[in-house]
């Protein structure tokens, strides 16, 4: 007989974006209050997740509910599932912060409910291989991540293993149980809730499923919000069904539970199943191409919550600065971590309310001014530095002005803003190993452009781009072994102040744009390009690292795979994925020649985006820095001016 064994969980989340504050209290009644009847009812092992914030609210607004899931989930009638303190992209904020989430949300777990739980919902299941090593210390033995999208990025895999749980790969030779949840089913089971599917058609998609073969899979794995409440961010969002969207969710449960081709099983008991045949693969998720795989369609990607809402860009800055001070002057104080894990929560990046975003601002304020960062510090005088003739260690060749010490050279191009023509470490390679790719480098059309390196371009909808590849005469400055080129260059929206500055003794390059316009129109803020000489690195082992959230650093070997991150998904939403950058740096390169792309994330905390393309012997590879995308959570035409943008390249240690 085919049979299939259903699991389900339900998210609560109050921090949700659209939803007010003053809606909370109609959230505990309508939806959580209602959840926990309809467990209590029936009996069947549902789960219940939600964050140790969440949770705080819950206990503040109607105790008694606490106290009611505290009964359920000892008892076993519930399995209660964790993910932190706040619900926080774990890739895009640095390892000390998700480790403090884990350790402080299980704080809260064990103070309300009296357990920790052993399973783990990443966060908008935005999974990286640099988290796998952070969730054991914090108790947990199982972690929760969506199928569809990695599985869409590993074709060879067997269909069968989203059908039972597999290990995790994480990097260093992390690994832990994993359980899979789905979108298209959590999005049908939405729509049949909502009325907009009927009872048949549901059943009809889940007897497609079943097998003789064993077989788990996810009946509801989302938001708990959604039912029976609507915060009116849609327009397009479906009226509440007449009978009641819980009264039909448990209409659907208790007819599976009566049917002999469907059993329920608890999300603790999956972990059981590890020795199945079929089950127990130690699966890497991320690829190249998709290094954060996140749930739903590509519309919603991992972008979202770094450089597009309101003014991520910004606010991620600022937790980056507080992070530094807590990691340097406050590293024991849980309250002032916590006040950071609530700060960088995901939902302040995506559809916050104006009321919400306002007082969400004043709290980084208030916190900044307690922590002494709202004053500017006094920066240590620098070296001294004075005027220098044009031959006066810096050579000057028709449009080209080239600096060169032992450790470093570089030779810029005044005719296009002091781009990087080519760069070269003397004592990493002879070989020039980045700068310009010169139109026809490559004999394909659509690669029938000059591909730069250090400049800034700004891509607006439906106007002309604008770049600062102008022809310059910089103003040109020598200190120590410093040299430091500098130049205005004028936009239509204002002069961008653009340095270069060679230090010969670190073997660093540095550049930074900064920006006296009044506003940044809605658009791609994309700079720091850095284009590798095919020629000069072994094609075979060429790769990218970086952290993505976790100490260890992810290695993404390319292997002539077709790579390109800031490639739009649509109209709307105008790249697919990117590098969290979280240690604010990228290795790009081969196994023996390697350099570093660094930013200071406190000042910008800008993500990375890779594009890589083979052609014949030769390849393109670039990685770009992005400092503002565009999707359907960006709102206005204008936003507040860039902050200068900056980064480096150097040889990789």
């Amino acid at each position: 007989m085919k049979r299939l064994g259903l699991y389900a969980f339900f998210h609560c989340n109050l921090a949700y974006s659209s939803i007010e504050e003053h809606m909370r209290p109609q959230v505990v009644a309508r939806c959580y209050g209602a959840l926990v009847d309809l467990c209590s009812r029936l009996g069947l092992p549902l789960g219940i997740e939600a964050s140790g914030l969440t949770l705080e609210i819950i206990a503040a607004l109607d105790p008694g509910l606490i106290e009611r899931l505290r009964e359920l989930a000892q008892s076993g009638l519930v399995t209660f599932i964790g993910s932190g303190y706040n619900q926080i992209i774990g890739p895009l904020v640095p390892a000390a912060v998700n480790e403090a989430n884990l350790r402080l949300g299980a704080q809260v777990y064990e103070r309300l409910l009296g357990l920790r739980p052993e399973t783990a919902l990443l966060n908008e299941q935005a999974y990286s291989g640099g988290l796998i090593e952070l969730y054991p210390p914090a108790g947990y033995r199982s972690i929760v991540m969506e199928w569809e999208n990695p599985a869409s990025h590993h074709p060879g895999w067997d269909p069968e293993m989203g059908y039972l749980p597999q290990y995790a790969a994480g990097a260093c030779g992390a690994k832990i149980p994993l359980i899979w949840n789905r979108c298209i089913a959590f999005q049908k089971f939405q729509r049949y809730a909502h009325g907009q599917i009927d009872l048949e058609e549901h059943l009809a998609y889940l007897t497609g499923h079943l097998a003789e073969t064993p077989r788990v899979f996810p009946l509801y794995g989302s938001d708990a919000e959604v039912f029976d409440f609507r915060p009116g961010r849609h327009h397009t969002d479906p009226p509440l069904a007449g009978e009641g969207e819980w009264v039909r969710i448990e209409t659907l449960l208790r007819l599976l539970a009566r049917d002999d081709r469907f059993y329920f099983l608890g999300m603790s008991e999956l972990p059981a199943l590890l020795g199945e045949p079929g089950a127990g693969n130690r699966l890497t998720l991320q690829t190249p191409q998709n290094p954060i795989p996140v749930k739903k369609q590509g519309k919603y990607n991992i972008l979202r919550w770094a450089v597009t809402g309101r003014d991520d860009l910004r606010v991620n800055s600022a937790c980056h600065r507080i992070y530094e001070t807590l990691r340097d002057r406050h590293p024991r104080d849980d309250d002032l971590w916590r006040e950071l894990c609530l700060l960088w929560g995901s939902d302040w990046r995506t559809h916050i309310t104006e009321k919400r975003w306002q007082g969400y601002l004043g709290r980084i304020a208030a916190l900044e001014d307690r922590l002494g960062l709202a004053a500017r510090e006094e920066k240590p005088p620098g070296p001294a530095f004075a005027p220098a003739g044009r031959r006066d260690q810096v050579e000057e060749s028709g449009r080209f002005l080239t600096v060169k010490g032992e450790e470093i050279e570089v030779r810029l191009n005044r005719d296009k803003g002091l781009a990087i023509d080519a760069l070269r470490f003397p004592g990493l390679s002879p070989e020039y190993l980045a700068g310009t790719l010169d139109h026809g480098y490559f004999d394909d059309i659509a690669f029938g452009a000059d591909f730069y390196t250090g400049h800034f371009v700004l891509h607006r909808l439906g106007k002309p781009k604008i770049a600062d590849l102008s022809r310059v005469e910089p103003q040109i400055l020598i200190g120590g072994e410093t040299v430091v080129l500098a130049c205005d260059i004028a936009t239509p929206l204002g002069p961008i102040r653009k340095t270069v500055r060679v230090d010969k003794r670190l073997a660093r390059i540095d550049v930074e744009h900064a920006f006296a316009w009044e506003k940044l129109p809605l658009g791609l803020a994309r700079y720091g390009h850095v284009t590798l000489f095919p020629r000069a690195f072994n094609a075979e082992r060429l790769s990218f690292a970086t952290q993505n959230g976790g100490y260890a650093p992810e290695i993404f070997r390319l292997d002539q795979a077709e790579v390109d991150h800031g490639n739009p998904v649509s109209f709307l939403v105008s790249a697919r994925d990117c590098l969290g950058m979280t240690g604010g740096w990228v290795d790009v390169g081969d196994d023996a020649l390697r350099l570093r792309i660094a930013v200071p994330k406190s000042q910008a905390a800008s993500v990375g985006l890779v594009s890589y393309r083979t052609f014949g012997d030769l390849f393109f590879f670039r990685l770009e820095l992005t400092a503002g995308e565009v999707d359907e959570t960006c709102l206005g035409e204008d936003r507040p001016p860039l902050p200068a943008l900056s980064f480096s390249i150097s040889p990789a240690p």
